[in-house]
C-alpha cells in the first residue's frame, strides 16, 4: 500500500498558530528541513508549553497541503529585514482547512522534538509520538520489536554532546544509565569516512555515559532476536528501563 508523505511540524509560538490559522501557510527553514518537506501532502502541528495544558505536547491539529514553494524568509515576514536568515530559502506550505485531530498524539516523556517525518496513515493512527517517524524500513523493524517486548525507548532523539547536537535512533533511559541503539544501513555506514565519524560519534556519548550499540541492516533484518538479546542484557546491567524516562 503506498504511504501518502506527512511533516509534523512545531508551532514555537502563539503568534505563528494566528499566521498558520488566518493565512493558511506554515513554514520550516530548507537546510534543517526533513528529506520529505517538498512532497508532503498533509501537515501535522505540534504544541510546546507555552500553548498551556489543553494543546502542549501533543499533536492536536493537521492541514492538507495544497502546494510547497521555496521562497526567501523576508517575502515571508517583509516587517522583519534584520532577521540573520532574511535571506535563507525556506518551504512555504499553503494549507487547506485546519482540522482537529480525532484523537491528539501525545509525547508522553518531555524532549526536545524537531520536524517528524511521517505518513498521513501514521497521523491516524499513532498512539504517542513515536509511532509518528517514517524514517527508514529498518528503524521501523527495530521499533515494531522493541514494542512487542515492552521496551520503552524514543525515536529520534536529540542530544548535547561535546559541544555538538547528535540524533540518536532510539533512546533507552534505564536506572543506572543510558542506551543509544543505532540502526546502520549497509550503504553508508561501511564507507571509511563514516566508521570514523561513527566512532568519533561513540567516543563522545560514551563518555556523556551513553552505551553505544550499533546494529547492521543484516542482523535486524536476518538475527534480530541476537540484537535483541544483547539490547536486554544491556538493560539489565544498568537496572531496568526507569519508569520517569530522563535524557539530559
Amino acid at each position: 500500500m503506498q504511504k501518502h508523505a506527512a511533516l509534523v511540524g512545531i508551532v514555537p509560538r502563539k503568534n505563528l498558530w494566528d499566521v498558520i490559522q488566518n493565512e493558511k501557510w506554515y513554514h520550516i527553514p530548507v537546510e534543517s528541513a526533513p528529506k520529505n518537506a517538498g512532497v508532503v501532502e498533509h501537515l501535522g502541528f505540534y504544541f510546546p508549553a507555552v500553548f498551556g495544558d489543553k494543546l502542549k505536547y501533543k499533536v492536536s491539529y493537521y492541514a492538507k497541503v495544497k502546494k510547497v514553494d521555496v521562497v526567501k524568509r523576508i517575502c515571508l515576514f517583509p516587517m522583519e529585514p534584520e532577521h540573520k536568515r532574511a535571506n535563507s530559502d525556506y518551504y512555504q506550505f499553503h494549507l487547506e482547512q485546519i482540522k482537529a485531530l480525532p484523537r491528539p498524539i501525545p509525547s508522553i516523556s518531555w524532549r526536545r522534538i524537531v520536524h517528524i517525518p511521517t505518513s498521513y496513515e501514521k497521523l491516524f493512527s499513532a498512539k504517542e509520538i513515536n509511532d509518528l517517524y517514517d524514517t527508514s524500513p529498518l528503524e521501523d523493524k527495530m521499533y515494531l520489536e522493541m514494542k512487542e517486548r515492552k521496551i520503552w525507548a524514543e525515536r529520534q532523539l536529540y542530544v548535547r554532546a561535546g559541544g555538538r547536537n547528535f540524533c540518536l535512533d532510539f533512546g533507552i533511559s534505564c536506572n543506572k544509565g543510558k542506551i543509544d541503539v543505532e540502526c546502520d544501513g549497509e550503504a553508508y555506514h561501511t564507507l571509511p569516512e563514516a566508521l570514523t565519524k561513527d566512532r568519533q560519534r561513540n567516543n563522545q556519548l560514551n563518555s556523556l555515559g551513553w552505551n553505544v550499540l550499533r546494529f547492521s541492516g543484516k542482523e535486524i533484518y536476518r538475527t534480530i532476536w541476537d540484537c535483541f538479546g544483547t539490547i536486554e542484557r544491556t538493560i539489565r546491567t544498568l537496572g531496568g528501563v526507569s519508569e520517569v524516562k530522563i535524557f539530559n
